[in-house]
Order: C-alpha cells, then sequence, then structure tokens
C-alpha cells in the first residue's frame, strides 16, 4: 500500500531539507503486532566534506501502530527518534530482523510513533563516492581485497574522515523538523546507541527545547575530548571502514560474560539486515558492511554539565567498546537532577541484541513515559544480574 505525501520545503540547520512526494511511503505490516514500517526519504543540501553543497538523501523508518500512522491530530508527547552508532545503521540496530528484537517496534506496540535516522554513508542514505573507492580503506583492510578487489595496496583517493560530528548534526536536525511537521509536535524523545551519544547529545544540547527525554545505550562520552572543530576538516585519517561476518561475530564473542549471553540465530538475522542495507558492500569479498570514519568534538564535561534535559544511561557490564566507566563518568558530569544509571549485566556493547534486551526495552518504556526506572529518577540501578 502507498501514502502519498504532499510537497514539504522545511529548513534544518544548515541543511534545506525537501519531503520527497510519495517519500518512499511503502507501509508494510506485521500481521501479529499491526505494527506499520513507513519509509521516508528526505532530501538535504549536504554539509559532509566530502559533498558539501550537493543534494543527498537521508533515510528516515517510523514503526507505528495500524490506525495511528495517518491520524491527523498531534501525537503529543509520543514520538520516539532512535538516533544510531559508528557502524551500523538504524534500521539494523533499532528493527533488527528478528522476532522480538526490534526496540523501535516495542515502543511502537506501546503507543508511541518511532522514528529512526540513518546518517550519510549508513543504510539507505546517500554513500559519498568516496566510500565504493577500496584504496580509502586502511592498509589491514585493503589487505582482505587483494586479488578480488584490488591487485596491490593503493594509496587513498581522499584525504581523511568521511563525515564530521557536525554534518551529523545537521542531518539530525533535518530528520527533527520533518517529524515535528509531520506529526505536529514540539518535542520528541530520543535514544542512542554507542557514537549515537556523542550525535544526540550534542544535538540536544544546542537544541534543548526539541527534546522531552533521552535514552543514551553505552553512549561514548569523551570528558576531555575537544570542544571545537580541528583546524583541518576532514581531519586526517582512514576515510570508512568495513566489517566481515567473521570480524562481526568475534566482536560480540569478546564480549560474552554470561552462558548463552546472545541467540546465534538472532546474529545471523541481524548480519543479513547488515548486508541488505549495504548492496555494494555485499558484494565485496565474502560481504561486509561498510561504515564512514566521523571527526568527532563537542560532546565533553564542559557540555553535559550544563544540560539538563532528563536523561537515561546504560551501561553494559561486558562492554569492551565503550567502558561501562565512562558511561560513569557522564552520569557524574551530567547537569541535570534527573538522571538515572543502568548497570546493564549479562549484556555487550549490543545489549538491544543480547537476550537481556527486555531489561532494557523496559526500562527505556518507563523512562520515556514517567522519567523513572523501577521507579526513581535519580540514582545508579543494577539490571539483568
Amino acid at each position: 500500500m502507498k501514502v502519498s505525501r504532499s510537497r514539504l520545503l522545511l529548513t534544518a540547520g544548515a541543511l534545506s531539507v525537501l519531503a520527497l512526494s510519495g517519500a518512499s511511503s511503502s507501509l508494510r505490516a506485521e500481521d501479529s503486532t499491526q505494527i506499520l514500517s513507513i519509509d521516508h526519504y528526505l532530501r538535504v543540501k549536504s554539509t559532509v566534506p566530502a559533498i558539501a553543497g550537493q543534494q543527498a538523501q537521508i533515510y528516515v523508518r517510523e514503526r507505528v501502530q495500524a490506525g495511528m500512522a495517518l491520524r491527523a491530530k498531534s501525537f503529543t508527547d509520543r514520538v520516539v527518534l532512535f538516533v544510531h552508532g559508528a557502524g551500523t545503521p538504524a534500521e539494523v540496530s533499532f528493527d533488527a530482523p528478528a522476532p522480538g528484537y526490534s526496540w523501535m517496534a516495542y515502543l511502537a506496540a506501546a503507543g508511541y510513533d518511532v522514528f529512526s535516522v540513518d546518517m550519510t554513508g549508513y543504510g539507505r542514505s546517500t554513500r559519498p563516492p568516496q566510500m565504493n573507492d577500496p584504496c580509502n580503506l586502511a592498509d589491514d583492510k585493503q589487505a582482505q581485497f587483494i586479488g578480488s578487489l584490488l591487485q596491490a595496496p593503493c594509496k587513498p583517493t581522499y584525504p581523511g574522515a568521511m563525515t564530521t560530528i557536525a554534518s551529523d548534526w545537521d542531518e539530525i536536525s533535518a530528520a527533527v523538523d520533518y517529524i515535528r511537521t509531520l506529526r505536529r509536535v514540539e518535542k520528541m524523545h530520543m535514544v542512542a546507541w554507542s557514537l549515537g551519544g556523542p550525535r544526540s547529545g550534542g544535538y540536544a544540547a544546542k537544541h534543548p527545547e526539541r527534546i522531552g527525554r533521552l535514552v543514551w545505550l553505552a553512549p561514548a562520552y569523551g570528558r576531555t575530548s575537544a570542544v571545537a572543530a580541528p583546524a583541518k576538516v576532514p581531519a586526517d585519517g582512514t576515510v570508512f571502514n568495513t566489517q566481515s561476518r567473521a570480524e562481526f561475530i568475534a566482536n560480540w564473542d569478546r564480549q560474552v560474560g554470561c552462558p548463552a549471553q546472545y541467540e546465534p540465530a538472532v546474529a545471523d538475522a541481524v548480519w543479513s539486515g547488515l548486508l541488505e542495507s549495504d548492496p555494494v558492500g555485499a558484494t565485496w569479498g565474502p560481504g561486509v558492511r561498510r561504515a564512514p570514519q566521523t571527526t568527532t568534538w563537542g560532546w565533553n564535561n564542559a557540555v553535559v554539565s550544563k544540560m539538563q534535559i532528563p536523561a537515561l544511561m546504560v551501561a553494559a557490564a561486558h562492554d569492551k567498546q565503550v567502558d561501562p566507566a565512562r558511561v560513569r563518568e557522564l552520569y557524574d558530569d551530567y547537569g541535570s537532577s534527573q538522571k538515572v544509571m543502568i548497570d546493564l549485566g549479562c549484556a555487550s556493547h549490543a545489549a538491544m541484541w543480547d537476550k537481556v534486551r527486555t531489561s532494557l526495552y523496559r526500562a527505556s518504556l518507563e523512562w520515556i513515559e514517567k522519567g523513572t526506572v523501577d521507579g526513581k529518577q535519580n540514582g545508579i540501578i543494577k539490571l539483568g544480574y
């Protein structure tokens, strides 16, 4: 079923965003729960250095109960936006193609209109052409493709990291303004994972009037990180990276601290979703997922100490990517008195795919609805042990 949408011109920070007519407005219903999936594609004027000023496409996915999607009235405070981390697009991170593993569908079933956004270089959003050149990979990654994509190691054709935290903030702003107009709301709640912490947190610090409550899973907080952009942008470094299935599984396995912490069938489903989200990467060697490198700044102690938005932070006990101590630092530094940190047991960096996910999902719902976890609006809580 197709749903037509009128053309709508919005201004979002440094971006001009155009909701395309029929914005991929395809609806897919899950028969058992009647949770629809609606695709939105936003046309923006990019601020990514490699394609600055060019038209780019930003993909936004919506999950919502059947019958709610086309309501004319405001959704008041029942809109949520998910922001992904540094590797996995939002459509796979939060809407995994395995029964019972969609965080987005869980909140949608509770009566929320739930959206996610893919930054440039991820999923169905625009991937700059520099990401199609394996010469722009680090040497160790190039080595995996010698004899298939490459005859010999080669020098990069682009000078540094693909995207910036500022271009991410602009794209989040485009998505937020589009959703605010679409659903006639002033604010929405925001859920983010890993590098999604500085992506969503930096945006929220600049626009607190647009955010209700925040939920951060394993946020990549740097207490003493840079306040301002580096003098040189793009910053020196690798343009983008890849991850093979073997690397994906090995990374998860090194973060297993409990028996049968995750289901192998779910890992298979997630990996299939990653390849589906990257049709080009799926053809490289045995199939890889590609992700841009991002230059970051602007989300440190000086910023978070002034933030007053109620925030839930989740530290995964066996996380080897974002040390739980970093999440504790964020909790200690955060300005609002309405803050809770969950110490989540039997959890990896990808806790939303571990078996303990139900504790995470329930806690996020209570926080979004009431600003509490287990009835508390402040403090450190253990779950999943």
